[in-house]
């Protein structure tokens, strides 16, 4: 009898343990669906669809991770020129992605040879966007050298494919990250089944239909002409394969009705736009300070881009080896022919000296890099100390009569002519025409209120002496007198007559007192043409964006989405 009552008891409490068991895990259970609204996600009958499998962002080709951190930007081991324009601050920066190595001639080759496929320079409609493209190999001339040898062939020689492209200035630069985010995003959707295979190099890719990435996630009907045989739609719930299901087929196998739909930011897969990395990035992943510390502790200040306070190498392997290629001196670009020499007197192929902790090679030595940031004497860290960056020119999409974005066009392409003559387009046909922020977007806000902000807290009318705080409207006009403004730079104007010829004017005040204006942009890293003063990663000099020289190139960066690192480690002093 006991044992009876004993089994009934023990048969309850189990039972009892069960079913609340079964009860907590009910408790605020979805079963796949939305811990918002309970309903499901990604059913392939409709509803919403988002990417719950999204694990990381991937790396784009040929760059590499860089994990953001605080450092001191501006810190140098010397100030020899007496600048004063490298005052240490402390800043931040977020985790991004940055190319191992500069941009090579091989790869702006291949964005010249789409670019004149696209829009051929025969064409009158067309000629200014490749020849704007296209960069100023006169830049190896010297009125005292002979170097013709460089300037037939350094661009176009597959002896230099693999050598940084010189020539370019920071606005085809930036033309150039803009094609790179296109045409890597374009090959992303391609593989996943949302664009015709094969398209990319085929002759259906011209100028009135080809494929621009804000324009595809914006309008996607609109891109490539609003061709439905190139732009594809994929079944809700169907898997990426890179194939398009057959007619009348299943999605994912079992679907019975599937509806259509395009490739949006939510799906995961389109990239961030590849662009010119900020000064603070730049500095930040040139001195590499991720391979000179013990758990959270500097140890000592890094001078150049590796370990060590000199240029030659002090491993037994490669001892006395030069670490880059740079002046030696008055004469000496390279060293005395032999093994001390550091193997190059002009650029010498990406890769040829080792990288630095972060994994990125020549960012010290071979070409200077233009960097996004307008030119300013000093760093403004009581503005902000977390991504800094100064160049910030807010504008949004333009609307057309039809309520939808307005696209470039053959017929609407606006150019700008540069202060040396030269046409640039200013967007491609197929991008989406971009018109400055206005009340809409600043009314009452805190963050920013104006749409350029290049001059924000130091160049604008309230940093000048000539601002009155208590004025009048019609006095702070006044003061926007062009010879009222704090960075006096030379104004040249270009303009042309009626019969097509351009008409020069220079400005030979000889009041001006800076070259510095708002179109004037930092460029960090000692080149081939420098000496080791410069390869120090705080140093920083500026260069007018629409010119180019035969000693700085540059590299793409990419911000990185998502959590900060990528790796399960412990936090803290914990070892494994």
């Amino acid at each position: 009898m006991k044992v009876t009552k004993i089994m009934t008891l023990k048969l309850l409490l189990a039972l009892t343990i069960a079913i609340g068991f079964t009860s907590c895990s009910k408790k605020g259970s979805t079963k796949g669906g939305s811990t918002a609204t309970g309903w499901q996600i990604n059913d392939k009958k409709g509803g919403f669809q988002y990417n719950t499998k999204f694990k990381k962002q991937e790396t784009p080709p040929g760059m590499t991770s860089i994990e953001g951190g605080a450092f001191t930007m501006g810190k140098v081991e010397d100030d020899v020129m007496h600048d004063w324009n490298n005052s240490p601050t402390k800043q931040h920066v977020q985790s991004f992605f940055m190319d191992e190595t500069e941009v090579t001639n091989m790869m702006y080759a291949e964005y010249l040879f789409w670019v004149k496929s696209v829009y051929p320079p025969t064409e009158e409609n067309y000629k200014h966007i490749y020849n704007g493209a296209i960069p100023d190999t006169l830049v190896w001339r010297n009125r005292l050298g002979y170097n013709e040898t460089m300037t037939n062939n350094y661009l176009r020689h597959p002896a230099y494919a693999n050598y940084p492209v010189v020539g370019v200035n920071w606005i085809q630069a930036t033309e150039f990250c803009e094609w790179r985010t296109n045409r890597v995003n374009e090959n992303i959707l391609e593989k996943e089944g949302y664009l015709k295979k094969g398209n990319k190099i085929s002759a259906d890719v011209t100028a009135e239909s080809n494929f621009d990435t804000e324009s595809y996630i914006n309008s996607p009907s609109k891109t490539f002409a609003g061709n439905e045989e190139i732009v594809l739609k994929k079944p809700m719930g169907q898997k990426s394969s890179g194939r398009r299901p057959a007619k009348g087929a299943k999605a994912d196998g079992g679907s019975t009705e599937a509806k259509n739909v395009y490739a949006q930011r939510s799906s995961g897969i389109i990239l961030p736009e590849y662009r010119l990395p900020t000064e603070a990035e730049w500095e930040y992943a040139a001195l590499a300070l991720v391979g000179n510390r013990e758990y959270n502790i500097y140890k000592g200040q890094k001078k150049y881009p590796w370990k060590g306070q000199y240029t030659r190498s002090g491993k037994r392997q490669m001892r006395g080896d030069q670490l880059a290629n740079f002046k030696q001196g008055k004469g000496d670009y390279g060293g005395i022919a032999g093994w001390s020499d550091d193997g190059a007197d002009i650029t010498n192929y990406v890769k040829a000296y080792p990288p630095n902790d972060f994994g990125l090679y020549d960012m010290a030595g071979n070409v200077a890099e233009w960097v996004q940031d307008v030119y300013r004497p000093i760093i403004d860290d009581e503005g902000n100390d977390f991504n800094y960056f100064r160049g910030n020119v807010y504008t949004k999409n333009k609307i057309g009569e039809d309520g939808t974005v307005e696209l470039v066009t053959v017929d609407n392409i606006q150019y700008d002519t540069l202060p040396n003559g030269k046409l640039m387009a200013r967007n491609f046909p197929g991008s989406i025409a971009q018109v400055p922020v206005d009340d809409n977007e600043t009314y009452l806000r805190q963050n920013f209120d104006k749409s350029d902000n290049r001059n924000y807290r130091d160049g604008d009318r309230q940093s000048t002496r000539y601002f009155d705080f208590g004025s009048s409207e019609e006095e702070k006009e006044k003061a926007n007198d062009p010879n009222k403004r704090m960075y006096k730079s030379p104004l040249h104007k270009i303009s042309v007559d009626s019969a097509g010829n351009q008409i020069k004017q220079f400005d030979k005040a000889d009041n001006r007192t800076t070259l510095v204006d708002d179109n004037v942009r930092v460029y960090k890293g000692g080149s081939w043409r420098d000496r080791a003063y410069w390869l120090d990663p705080a140093s920083r000099r500026y260069f007018p964006q629409d010119m180019a020289t035969d000693y700085i190139g540059f590299r793409c960066a990419m911000s990185k989405v998502g959590p900060k690192s990528n790796k399960k480690t412990p936090r803290g002093n914990v070892r494994g």
